[in-house]
């Protein structure tokens, strides 16, 4: 190997937790819940032992469309679509509306698993 003594370092710039919102894509959080979220139902089907066709059957879907969600390609699905998948998982849904931060004039959107 070669050792390149004129190579600059790499320049980091610290994320700001939302890589949507560091690629300064249009509605980031509603993308990170939606990434959250599919990650939600992949580990289910995971750790179920589900092949992606017995989870089309279960959620009611086609193969391709399970293959996308666990894939994170979601461009296709909105997060009430997700919701119900989640459902038919057996898992519940809470939604939460509360008063943001004093210091905070924007809400904002998460996801928690319990």
């Amino acid at each position: 190997m070669r050792a390149d003594k004129h190579r600059r370092p790499a320049k980091a710039t610290p994320s700001s937790g939302n890589i949507f919102a560091d690629l300064n894509l249009p509605n980031p959080e509603e993308w990170l819940a939606k990434a959250e979220l599919a990650r939600r139902i992949s580990d289910l089907i995971q750790q179920r032992g589900l092949s992606q066709r017995q989870a089309a059957a279960l959620l009611g879907v086609k193969q391709p469309q399970v293959s996308a969600v666990m894939r994170g390609l979601l461009e296709g699905f909105t997060t009430d679509r997700l919701f119900r998948f989640l459902n038919r998982l057996g898992q519940e849904i809470r939604i939460v509306v509360q008063p943001t931060a004093k210091r905070k004039q924007r809400g904002s959107i998460k996801v928690e698993a319990a």
